[in-house]
């Protein structure tokens, strides 16, 4: 019995060859893409739970943080839409990310402006020293995913940065809240990087 040219024969099934990438596309790329997409879905629900406490603790903070998550949820939804072009499925740790965002939001919500605007403020942080680092990581490697994370890079700077301004005179939030939020935010991204 011959064997077809792409398959072992196995009860008369041929197994199929994997589709092959577009050309510009990496592995590497589509891997920080679907951890990217799962980070902006964490930021969606952090900036949700925090709104929700808002409502009560800052409310002259609403329509900022509204804002951000209209933001956060155009991000997600472009580095979605890079994905399903790639043919690729969501990040593993999607629903934890929007878990754990939800959660932390609503947490720090209710401890008011000072602590929303230092979770923020520690989140971004890391999230620009990653998108840095991906840039320079993908650069002549994959151009579709460098053109989705530079897309996003000045909206997360003025987050990062809008939220800093309520920071002046506060040091106590900011030094309780950013080792936490920071590793806390690492994680999430080395996790995502290896599921």
């Amino acid at each position: 019995m011959s064997l077809p040219p792409t398959g072992h024969a196995h009860d008369g099934a041929v197994a199929a060859a994997p589709a092959p990438q577009p050309v510009g596309d990496s592995e590497l790329g589509g891997r920080i893409l679907k951890v990217n997409h799962a980070g902006e879905h964490g930021a969606v629900n952090i900036y949700a739970g925090q709104i929700r406490m808002a409502r009560y603790t800052a409310p002259h903070l609403l329509d900022e943080l509204n804002a951000f998550r209209a933001d956060e949820q155009r991000h997600r939804a472009l580095f979605w839409a890079e994905l399903e072009r790639r043919g690729r499925p969501r990040c593993r740790s999607y629903f934890l990310c929007g878990l754990g965002g939800y959660t932390l939001g609503a947490i720090t919500g209710l401890f008011g402006a000072r602590a929303i605007a230092a979770t923020t403020v520690a989140v971004e942080r890391v999230v620009l020293r990653h998108l840095a680092h991906q840039l320079q990581t993908l650069s002549g490697r994959d151009p579709a995913a460098l053109v989705a994370i530079s897309a996003i890079l000045e909206e997360e700077r003025q987050h990062h940065d809008a939220s800093a301004d309520h920071l002046r005179t506060d040091r106590f939030w900011s030094r309780l809240l950013s080792p936490v939020v920071s590793a806390s935010t690492e994680a999430v991204i080395w996790l995502g990087m290896r599921l």
